[in-house]
């Protein structure tokens, strides 16, 4: 087990961080079991703040509680896993309404530069995948709205863990990449519709790159 730093109060949220890495990075699959007696040991502490993070990853939809098995990392099927991106999708594009409506921020902005720099240095997808969010919600703060970025936020770790998928395929970072420098640019010159439609055809390519190479390649091998 990798080592955490467990030095304060807040220990159930630290294991809850932990184990939310190393389930969006793939190292525990879906139906995996959470033992409490295994991460107490590992962790060095007794089972409470163990329970407690396992609770707190159930709230965020990354593990589920089944009958007579207990706490499992949760399996979302084809359908839910379009479901939460198409939701991404049409927030994303109210997003850039509210944008369209109120401009942007040059201090948001210059925040998704330095995010979009770290993007082009980083090699291991759960990093590529958590910057990336960032960026995205750079976007989702500019529009002004809470209600959409309270809603955005809820998605939060279920949309991770989709998202390292796609961004595990080969070519998608380089892709992602070019994207999102030319949406930066575009909002930096207010070219907003250009902006929307880039931003449109490019979460539109997450789901068409899920449908023909993770479920597609799933199904050939049943």
């Amino acid at each position: 087990m990798s080592s955490i730093d467990l030095s304060n109060n807040a220990l159930s949220q630290k294991i809850a961080e932990h184990i939310s890495k190393k389930i969006i990075a793939g190292q525990l699959q879906p139906g995996h079991k959470l033992n409490e007696a295994f991460y107490a040991e590992a962790y060095g502490t007794s089972r409470a703040p163990v329970r407690e993070a396992i609770f707190l990853l159930t709230v965020d939809g990354l593990v589920e509680k089944i009958p007579r098995r207990g706490a499992v990392v949760r399996t979302y099927t084809e359908s839910e896993i379009y479901d939460l991106l198409e939701i991404r999708n049409n927030l994303e594009a109210l997003v850039m309404k509210r944008i369209m409506a109120n401009g942007t921020d040059t201090n948001t902005l210059e925040e998704m530069k330095r995010i979009l720099s770290e993007m082009k240095n980083m090699e291991r997808e759960e990093e590529y995948t958590q910057l990336n969010h960032s960026f995205h919600m750079c976007m989702v703060i500019m529009s002004g709205s809470e209600v959409i970025k309270e809603t955005y936020t809820r998605l939060g770790q279920p949309l991770l863990t989709i998202q390292n998928l796609s961004f595990s395929l080969k070519g998608n970072i380089e892709k992602s990449i070019r994207e999102h420098e030319e949406l930066l640019k575009l909002l930096e010159q207010q070219e907003w519709h250009k902006a929307a439609d880039l931003l449109e055809t490019h979460n539109a390519d997450v789901i068409k790159n899920i449908k023909e190479n993770v479920f597609k390649t799933s199904s050939n091998e049943t």
